[in-house]
């Protein structure tokens, strides 16, 4: 009797994130993260055939496709950060914060926010947090030679945040970032910001019935709501920022069409789940997911210059509301990759001279 046993070697193949193929009905097709084959030489979009046609457009930026719809039942304040909706509330929630933690850790008085947010990071190290990349903080100025001016911070975690507010000088925007990843940060220690069995419990519970689920559905990995738990259970003791951090990965498998793609390539929910809860965003996963932009960019001229013109707009949004913006923040960087490998493709077919 044979086996149908899939080799560890084999269901990694088949689970990373590209979306196309590397040779017909190759098993190493049915493995990677990306949606399309390597990059090809730039056909013009006018020579493709009618039959050819567009590649399919990728799938809306939401995550209830992985599960089942319940992702709600994390509620409002499960990505890790605050989002009041009025730029004042959000502004005084923010020096609020900002000046608790100068008095508890500094005294009163003027608080060095950007000092502070590396220090928070070092002293969580200090205390044993697993930060497999150290604790430093990275600031990233958007390129501008007039104001407003913007900035990005990314924790050592990943997570990142921006300037929320008018910033007339680049330090100020440096300062407005800090702040808000500083009170994301210390909301982030808070008891209530872990996930614990009463979490799991109360999320799956809402989700049921949000969604009209029964119990043995909860129970039952290959369904949405099984699939919510189950990342719940592998995540219990994690905070909501380290969870968003996790979620992001798959927000942008989604974004990219990975998961539809696994799913033909006859991946379980399970083994995706299981196989991404421990595998990092790094740079070949983003590589791959832009070479499918470039492919989807040759199939039809101008799906990259939307597609990017609709993520910097999401990520302006996000930003001015407080919120956690990798998501926003790789699409964009994954977007700009493919523009690089279209042009890096596009001098390659230029004749010599």
């Amino acid at each position: 009797m044979e086996s149908n046993v899939i080799p560890d070697s084999l269901r990694s193949q088949r689970l990373q994130p590209g979306i196309g193929f590397f040779g017909s009905g190759s098993l190493r097709s049915s493995l990677r993260p990306g949606v399309t084959v390597p990059i090809a030489p730039l056909v013009p979009a006018a020579t493709l055939s009618a039959s050819s046609g567009p590649p399919p457009p990728p799938p809306p930026l939401q995550l209830h496709s992985l599960y089942g719809g319940v992702a709600a039942g994390l509620g409002p304040g499960a990505s890790g950060h605050c989002n009041p909706g009025n730029p004042a509330v959000l502004k005084e929630a923010v020096e609020a914060v900002v000046r608790s933690f100068a008095k508890h850790t500094q005294g009163y008085g003027r608080v060095n926010v950007v000092e502070a947010l590396q220090e928070f990071w070092q002293m969580k190290q200090t205390r044993g947090a697993d930060l497999r990349n150290g604790a430093l903080v990275v600031y990233e100025m958007v390129p501008s030679n007039s104001p407003p001016y913007v900035c990005y911070v990314s924790l050592p975690g990943g997570s990142c945040f921006g300037s929320f507010q008018f910033c007339p000088t680049k330090a100020e925007a440096r300062r407005s970032a800090a702040k808000i990843a500083l009170m994301n940060s210390v909301f982030n220690e808070h008891p209530s910001r872990r996930i614990t069995d009463d979490f799991i419990e109360k999320s799956v519970s809402e989700a049921l019935t949000s969604f009209n689920g029964n119990r043995e559905e909860a129970d039952n990995p290959n369904t949405g709501i099984g699939a919510f738990r189950f990342m719940l259970e592998s995540n219990k003791g994690k905070s909501m920022l380290e969870f968003q951090e996790l979620m992001t990965v798959f927000q942008l498998l989604h974004w990219n069409g990975s998961l539809k793609a696994m799913r033909e390539r006859q991946c379980s929910r399970q083994e995706v789940l299981a196989h991404y809860s421990h595998r990092a965003l790094d740079d070949d996963m983003r590589t791959q997911m832009a070479a499918d932009w470039v492919n989807r960019e040759q199939s039809m001229a101008g799906t990259i210059a939307q597609e990017l013109a609709s993520t910097e707009r999401e990520l302006e949004d996000a930003r001015l509301a407080g919120r956690e913006l990798r998501f926003y923040k790789e699409k964009k960087d994954i977007l700009m990759l493919a523009v690089g490998q279209l042009s890096t493709a596009n001098a390659a077919t230029l004749p010599s001279h």
